[in-house]
């Protein structure tokens, strides 16, 4: 007799390293049969018909929330999450040196509403920083770049206006037309020894090792989301996803702490997170991201992005059990 056909539910994820052991089928979703369409940008998850779910901004989840779309169910689990002191450049020639010397100043940034850099906003808030004083210009890192909505959908503050086309964050900051950028991913010369462009802060490192002792998390940028028809369809698709999602990420990890050798200095890097982070320094579930997710809300309402405060409450309104780490056996087996 054959075995009955599982849901199949498909996924449109960047290609994560944590996420690989559950694209590649090494870590299976019981009762599921996952299928990862491996993406170069964030999908548009509603916009496509064949997909059940994938990875979506936080800021734009949380927004839909709030003005009550519920067509997405965010699960608790941060597939992409990373410090924002690295995200601001200046020119190598640059006299700024530190957050609080951009007031006044021109700063161009990839988008508007992004949640990166929303993050990194708050940062140059926190620093004293008026928001409102800062020339504010969005557009493309690198000319040429298409497939990304970058204004929002909500009328922007005076001070913030859009590149004409063919205009790019790197040719503008290298012209000396901006001051620094925000950007979550750093410009391809960025790689190299002639790079025109250096981070605004000369030991970044240090300063996130400080906003970690401060808030206690790391900030979340995507998040994965399903179709409120998939999750009413399969009622244990989320928490079931979310387990996975959890095996996946340990396994990785126990792969990476034995294939050490695929960066000079992998290893350091790895023993140092540990030391400092714990064994998850990206841990999913909604307890353990709650102090994050109500950080977030506040910044998006402070900084005029959202109308009105934000109960963070909406965000996950059905709260998920704390997903469990795999124990030892499964660790073993991961680093096999």
């Amino acid at each position: 007799m054959s075995r009955p056909s599982l849901p199949t539910v498909r996924l449109g994820l960047r290609d994560w390293d944590h996420l690989v052991p559950l694209m590649s089928g090494r870590v299976r979703v019981p009762g599921f049969d996952i299928r990862i369409d491996a993406r170069e940008i964030t999908p548009n998850v509603l916009a496509e018909p064949g997909l059940d779910g994938g990875e979506t901004s936080f800021s734009r989840y949380v927004q839909a929330r709030a003005a009550g779309d519920d067509r997405l169910v965010g699960l608790p689990a941060f597939v992409m999450r990373g410090f924002r002191h690295r995200c601001v450049l200046v020119r190598t020639d640059s006299p700024l040196r530190s957050l609080d010397q951009l007031t006044g100043a021109r700063v161009g940034l990839t988008g508007w509403p992004d949640s990166g850099n929303t993050w990194t906003r708050a940062l140059i808030r926190a620093a004293g920083v008026d928001l409102s004083g800062i020339t504010w210009r969005v557009g493309p890192l690198a000319a040429g770049e298409v497939g990304k909505e970058r204004l929002g959908d909500r009328p922007l503050p005076s001070n913030v206006s859009a590149m004409p086309e063919g205009e790019s964050l790197v040719g503008e900051l290298a012209a000396g037309r901006l001051d620094a950028i925000l950007t979550p991913f750093m410009p391809s010369e960025f790689f190299t020894s002639a790079s025109r462009f250096r981070h605004l802060l000369d030991d970044h490192p240090a300063a996130e090792r400080a906003y970690w002792s401060a808030t206690g998390f790391v900030p979340g940028i995507h998040l994965v989301t399903l179709k409120k028809e998939v999750v009413e369809a399969h009622p244990g698709l989320p928490a079931a996803l979310l387990a996975g999602l959890e095996e996946s990420k340990h396994h990785w990890l126990g792969r990476r702490r034995i294939l050490t050798d695929t960066t000079p200095w992998l290893l350091h890097a790895l023993t140092e997170s540990a030391t400092l982070f714990g064994q998850d320094w990206m841990p999913y579930g909604t307890a353990s991201n709650a102090a994050m997710t109500a950080a977030f809300c506040e910044e998006l309402y402070a900084q005029g992005i959202w109308p009105d405060p934000i109960d963070p409450a909406v965000v996950f309104p059905e709260p998920f059990p704390e997903p469990v780490a795999p124990g030892p056996s499964a660790s073993a087996t991961a680093a096999a």
